[in-house]
């Protein structure tokens, strides 16, 4: 029984090494093709559904951030690894009742898309820890079951969010409708880089293009993506619960 037990974690060790190696190679090589700096797009794991041994093995081949989308599934997870050297993204909707935990267990939040949320983590994150980092939702392709704000939106909800003390305002993320043509992807994703641009005028520190995923990481990073999400691409198919 050991020894199956060994082999079995032997074996999720190296299909995720292996799958880690393949997602950095495809960020590489858009960089490439697409004249980004090499280095300048961060790849963050999506661990939702996803044991702690899978995470200890991603962990293991080099990934150092993870982003979820079940808070109480993800504090479990948290606590359980204790490892400071993992970054820790939330990327599921945020109501108001998540706020205090979001705000002390998180590196990142990349779902703000009301200023309640945003000043509710702002007053909740302890004072030991540096501001949280947060991206704006954009709900770039006006689908109605998804959040974010309207374009329009952005710029009120970007000068609400600079003026909370321990938040920092890094950027924006996306999720776009699903398509599967290259250039038809590129679209939203340079809508999305355009937006960012104009409120760089205002705001030059901000430096986060949170989007892209498996399907359409390439796109994405031609349009100057700075994070790209991948999960079952690391893991495999989820594990739902």
């Amino acid at each position: 029984m050991k020894n199956t037990e060994k082999n079995s974690k032997k074996n999720t060790q190296g299909n995720i090494t292996a799958a880690l190696a393949q997602i950095r190679q495809r960020i590489a090589d858009a960089e490439h093709r697409f004249n980004r700096d090499t280095g300048s797009v961060q790849l963050l794991a999506v661990s939702k559904t996803r044991p702690v041994s899978d995470i200890r093995a991603a962990i293991n081949a080099g990934q150092s951030c993870f982003a979820e989308n079940y808070l109480q599934e993800a504090i479990g997870k948290i606590i359980n690894l204790n490892n400071a050297q993992v970054d820790w993204h939330f990327i599921g909707s945020i109501q108001s009742n998540k706020t205090r935990d979001i705000a002390q267990y998180f590196h990142w939040a990349h779902t703000i898309d009301r200023v309640k949320v945003a000043r509710r983590l702002s007053e909740l994150r302890p004072e030991h820890l540096p501001p949280l980092n947060v991206c704006l939702q954009i709900n770039i392709s006006g689908e109605k079951s998804k959040s974010g704000i309207e374009p329009h939106e952005l710029k009120q909800l970007a000068d609400d969010c600079v003026s909370l003390p321990n938040i920092r305002l890094r950027g924006l993320m996306a999720m776009p409708a699903q398509v599967s043509d290259f250039e038809r992807q590129r679209v939203p994703f340079g809508q999305m880089r355009r937006l960012l641009s104009e409120l760089q005028n205002e705001y030059p520190r901000l430096d986060t293009l949170s989007m892209g995923t498996t399907n359409d990481l390439e796109a994405a990073i031609a349009e100057g993506a700075t994070m790209v999400r991948v999960g079952t691409a690391i893991f495999g198919a989820r594990n739902y619960q």
